[in-house]
């Protein structure tokens, strides 16, 4: 199994536990004030903002909750304003780890990040130290379903696809950045069922740990996911097969 396929792996892992613990509602609004803030309230002609609405749809997010956030986001809303900022640091064995968050407090957000860091042995780096370490993805999931893989991977790569990967559930199917409505797009033209469509960060390479510092890598995540501010966070170690079957048992 691939990086990025063991990512996704522990990924839909917690997104279960994210939406028990309702915190997902509270970063998914954020989401929506933000792509509503930058491109406008109307979903149709705000690809990002319709990308959060969404995923809001997808975890059951009552309607009021998404209007509410789109009206924060225009401006129409009286609550506070949230802005996007990336924070970059090192995990246990030198791991590079970033942080995107959207917050209403800088400073509340960079002290709790800071102090999360530290306590799970590693360090909060400045701008710049490991974002080139990663780069920008577009990631469509597809619900096997019964449906044939060799089609679903045809139909992709017609799209504009850049990769198909058919040996996970749901399969992933990446893109550049700029195509991933295009090629969303053609899928569901086809008559392809898209789970979800976001785009994310993936590492340009991954690093190799071993179990004890892959477990704590992960605990780091965790404390970082579990913040309020915290909407995104991605690392660069490749997880040991072991300690993939403990995160996701």
């Amino acid at each position: 199994m691939s990086g990025h396929s063991k990512w996704s792996t522990i990924k839909r892992q917690k997104g279960a536990n994210d939406a028990k613990r309702g915190a997902i509602f509270t970063k998914i609004a954020r989401e929506i004030a933000i792509a509503a803030r930058m491109g406008g309230g109307e979903p149709e002609s705000n690809y990002r903002l319709r990308l959060a609405v969404d995923k809001a749809r997808s975890v059951n997010m009552p309607a009021d909750n998404i209007k509410r956030a789109i009206d924060r986001g225009t401006g129409a809303g009286k609550d506070a304003e949230y802005e996007e900022i990336v924070y970059e640091g090192y995990g246990p064995g030198g791991v590079a780890v970033l942080v995107e968050t959207a917050t209403d407090n800088r400073n509340r957000t960079a002290a709790d990040v800071r102090a999360i860091f530290s306590k799970a042995g590693g360090q909060l780096a400045g701008a710049g130290a490991v974002a080139w370490q990663f780069e920008p993805l577009g990631i469509i999931s597809i619900p096997r379903n019964g449906q044939d893989p060799d089609e679903i991977a045809l139909l992709a790569i017609d799209a504009g696809a850049t990769d198909v990967d058919t040996t996970t559930d749901p399969m992933e199917i990446s893109t550049e950045p700029g195509a991933l409505e295009a090629v969303r797009k053609g899928l569901e033209a086809a008559g392809v069922k898209v789970e979800s469509a976001e785009m994310t960060m993936r590492p340009k390479a991954t690093v190799g740990v071993d179990s004890q510092q892959a477990r704590q890598n992960l605990r780091l995540i965790d404390q970082l996911e579990d913040h309020d501010d915290v909407q995104r966070v991605t690392a660069n170690f490749d997880i040991p097969d072991d300690v993939l079957a403990e995160a996701t048992a």
